[in-house]
């Protein structure tokens, strides 16, 4: 599981929901991924200290801040390109299963306090957002 977490200002996603400040959360889901995994990522994700303190310093989660999550599917982030130019998707885990673990990382986040809109699994959508710093981190399940 790969989530690419970009703090923002605010961010929308059609056909979807919309957030002000918080991150969005693309997220991609392998076939070897667990429900486990799907909560402890977004345990991290709530406790990711990304925003600045008093100071100036990266001090302060989605928790601490009250910051929204906006989540968005992503299967192509599990793409593997180390042979030719054409992407693989073969890892990533088939539709049925990856929604399951999509909606346990969200409802993961909302069981933590942070207040979760989303895309809609499966869907050609559009993505606006307005990147905060710009601040971009990548997280895996595992790591």
């Amino acid at each position: 599981m790969r989530a690419v977490v970009q703090r923002v200002s605010r961010a929308q996603v059609r056909p979807g929901g919309a957030i002000d400040a918080g991150v969005v959360v693309l997220l991609g889901v392998a076939e070897t991924d667990t429900s486990a995994e799907a909560e402890r990522l977004a345990g991290k994700t709530a406790r990711l200290r990304i925003f600045a303190g008093d100071d100036g310093k990266f001090d302060r989660s989605l928790l601490d801040t009250g910051g929204a999550a906006l989540v968005v599917s992503q299967f192509t982030l599990i793409a593997d390109t180390r042979k030719g130019n054409r992407p693989s998707f073969a890892a990533a885990a088939r539709p049925e299963y990856a929604e399951q673990l999509y909606e346990r990382f969200c409802a993961g986040l909302g069981e933590l306090g942070v207040a979760v809109e989303k895309g809609v699994f499966g869907a050609r959508m559009e993505l606006e957002l307005v990147n905060d710093g710009p601040v971009t981190i990548v997280l895996e399940a595992g790591r």
